[in-house]
């Protein structure tokens, strides 16, 4: 049965010497495999079209259990502001390794536009890091370890929250309060209006670097506690930060 697909590529691997399995990540059908025949030949009209972060329309010869096949792509959007550039790129990835993993774990209607929209932003020019850290916050309610940010973890107090906490899985009043590290108020009001952004509709991102950093060090914190997933390219971003921060 042949499909029209909506979706992006999010991983690659070797079939033969000269073609290739892709990933593509949909709304419809999650994690899809497809084999690309003939699509690592120099000549084939396939060989651009199914590296990773290729968004596109695919046609596909559907199997529902199995590999499907691949005839063709027309791409919806090259992304070409987000190759030029190595940490776009590279946050780009972690972005798609990401997805890739919670998708894995939480078949949800909403992450691959959620992943989608997030690509579209790094490409017009956002923030990489805030756009990230939006995706990463939300991905966190599929992965069912949402930190408590409407109202204190501890008591339950919507009243004079003064921090965030990792070992306390979110948001601390000022009377449950012992010697967590303080943030910024800024941070903490920005952290909740990531989770409720819609990503598609954002039109100006203008945060401070120590706000940044802040709602960055507790996310990368967070994941590590809670999640269970370990990502080759979130190291690699972060010694890209180290370099660029150097």
């Amino acid at each position: 049965m042949d499909k029209k697909i909506e979706g992006i590529v999010v991983a690659e691997r070797s079939y033969s010497e000269t073609s290739k399995i892709i990933t593509i990540i949909t709304e419809e059908f999650g994690l899809l495999g497809i084999i690309a025949k003939g699509a690592k030949t120099l000549k084939s009209p396939l060989r651009n079209a199914t590296t990773k972060l290729t968004y596109g329309i695919f046609n596909i010869r559907y199997k529902e259990n199995g590999l499907s096949i691949l005839i063709s792509v027309d791409i919806l959007e090259s992304l070409k502001e987000i190759r030029k550039d190595i940490m776009k790129i590279s946050y780009a990835s972690f972005l798609s390794d990401l997805s890739e993993q919670v998708m894995k774990q939480s078949h949800h209607y909403g992450i691959f536009s959620l992943f989608k929209n997030s690509l579209l932003k790094l490409n017009e020019g956002y923030d990489p890091m805030v756009i990230s850290n939006i995706l990463e916050l939300k991905y966190l309610d599929y992965l069912g370890v949402m930190p408590i940010l409407d109202e204190c973890s501890i008591c339950s107090s919507k009243k004079s929250i003064v921090t965030l906490s990792v070992d306390k899985g979110g948001y601390i009043c000022k009377n449950c309060y012992s010697n967590e590290k303080k943030v910024s108020e800024k941070t903490i009001k920005l952290i909740r209006m990531f989770y409720y952004v819609d990503i598609a509709k954002i039109s100006k991102l203008e945060i401070s670097p120590e706000v940044k950093k802040e709602i960055n060090d507790f996310l990368d914190q967070y994941y590590d506690k809670y999640t269970g997933l370990y990502l080759k390219s979130k190291s690699f971003l972060h010694n890209l930060n180290k370099i660029n921060i150097g």
